[in-house]
């Protein structure tokens, strides 16, 4: 017993520069290294309809990904675009980038660069990105009547014409799908009301854990077939896909947001400790010290 009471009061009065390098790794090794750290992921219902719907779409149907989100919520949405991007391609699925925000254009740049490679697909023929125009929700109520009046080039200049896979799309009801991945306005909810709502299209949304409570009433009256909740969605459905891709034979890199939420409940748990052994070691030393 008083061995295990001096391992307590040696554990309650470390170093804070030895518990600020311990709390500092349990944070960075998962981050550099999430293969290391495989901590189960339980899918919420929600995140796993947005899964099996778009597990649904077949070869060659098209998609609509709108990106409405700039670096300061990267961290959780970014991840989301990355997982579905490698499901859609890995289901050979045609995919059509728009931006609502500005910095959108540097998020969908990104996000398609990062994986089109990986899986072989061609610009113009399985992926296109058309870029941001400014009018917020009436941006999507031209893409709901006639694309065409928005947008005669993609964002390299090109016109549209001359990209093989916007041959015969003219608005939102040539899509199979619709994909918003929202931090804000215009975002998840003026796609439900201006364009998916009225024209009957399938829509899903990954969002920011803020935005989760406004967005809900929709999910939960069907108008939004589930939802990415942040970044615990997101590492969520990086497990399904991650699952899925397994299962198609297809090798992938491990994804962020898992690796993210690994560095943040193992520092979690660390904290919680030292606090413990903290409180464990002042009240054995402090009844040392009564009886002395």
């Amino acid at each position: 017993m008083e061995a295990i009471k001096k391992i307590f009061i040696l554990l309650g009065s470390l170093d804070r520069r030895i518990i600020f390098l311990i709390v500092g790794l349990s944070v960075l090794i998962p981050l550099l290294k999430p293969e290391w750290v495989d901590l189960p992921i339980r899918p919420t219902p929600e995140s796993q309809i947005v899964f099996d719907e778009i597990n649904k779409l077949n070869a060659g149907d098209k998609v609509l990904l709108s990106f409405e989100y700039g670096p300061s919520t990267k961290p959780e949405i970014h991840p989301m675009a990355i997982a579905i991007l490698k499901h859609l391609y890995a289901k050979n699925i045609q995919v059509y980038g728009f931006a609502l925000w500005p910095d959108g254009n540097f998020m969908s740049t990104e996000a398609f660069s990062e994986v089109s490679d990986d899986y072989d697909k061609k610009y113009g023929v399985d992926y296109v990105n058309l870029g941001y125009k400014p009018g917020g929700e009436a941006v999507i109520k031209g893409i709901a009547s006639d694309i065409r009046t928005l947008y005669t080039v993609d964002l390299q200049g090109t016109s549209i014409n001359d990209i093989p896979m916007m041959k015969d799309v003219v608005n939102i009801e040539d899509f199979d799908f619709v994909f918003s991945l929202s931090a804000g306005y215009p975002g998840s909810k003026e796609w439900v009301q201006y364009a998916c709502d009225p024209k009957n299209i399938p829509l899903s949304t990954g969002c920011t854990s803020i935005q989760v409570t406004d967005i809900m009433p929709y999910v939960e009256n069907d108008q939004i077939r589930g939802i990415l909740a942040g970044m615990p969605g997101a590492a969520e459905y990086e497990s399904l896909v991650e699952a899925e891709l397994q299962k198609m034979e297809i090798a992938g890199k491990p994804g962020e947001a898992s690796g993210m939420m690994a560095a943040q409940s193992i520092a979690h748990v660390v904290i919680v400790l030292f606090i413990i052994f903290g409180n464990i070691s002042y009240f054995i030393t402090r009844k040392k010290n009564r009886k002395g």
